[in-house]
């Protein structure tokens, strides 16, 4: 299965149309069939909280956003979607790489990984985490779930999801 299609093919199946997207190795592959995709607005992003104003705005233009990011600036974000995202009641899909987890080669992506799941659980923002290649199935569901409720919800991708951190 190509993970990166199977992504974004639930992404437009769900009509999401506009992708916010900040750079990390792990998702290379679903930003560049993102940016690929008729039908989906994809604008990259110099940082997290700034994407999600993006989608902020994107939401309240009619459309239906996505953020694509890395966990280890979940704790920039805080903000932002506690006084934006979560106030106004906006829905938002965020696929984030978990990193910092077993077998990670760069020592300071440890530390977020430790505050991540706590700190999505402190803001009340439900949080899938995918670790098999066979957990995409659900992203279909999840999708629909976000929209439906008008809440952020964080998808968390992690190495072993990705097919791991090359040689080691």
């Amino acid at each position: 299965m190509d993970i990166d299609k199977k992504i974004t093919d639930d992404l437009v199946a769900n009509d999401i149309s506009f992708v916010t997207t900040v750079p990390c190795k792990q998702l290379a592959g679903v930003i560049e069939h993102i940016d690929a995709r008729d039908g989906i607005f994809h604008i990259p992003s110099n940082k997290e909280d700034e994407g999600m104003g993006l989608c902020a705005g994107a939401w309240m233009g009619g459309k239906r956003p996505a953020i694509i990011m890395q966990n280890t600036a979940v704790g920039v974000t805080i903000n932002t979607l506690a006084t934006l995202i979560q106030y106004y009641r906006m829905p938002l899909p965020m696929l984030i790489s978990y990193r910092g987890e077993l077998r990670e080669p760069i020592a300071c992506q440890v530390e977020m990984a430790v505050h991540t799941k706590a700190l999505l659980a402190q803001l009340n923002i439900p949080t899938y985490h995918f670790h098999h290649q066979s957990d995409v199935e659900e992203l279909d569901a999840i999708l629909k779930y976000t929209f439906m409720c008008n809440k952020p919800v964080a998808i968390l991708t992690d190495a072993n999801f990705w097919g791991g951190y090359g040689d080691q």
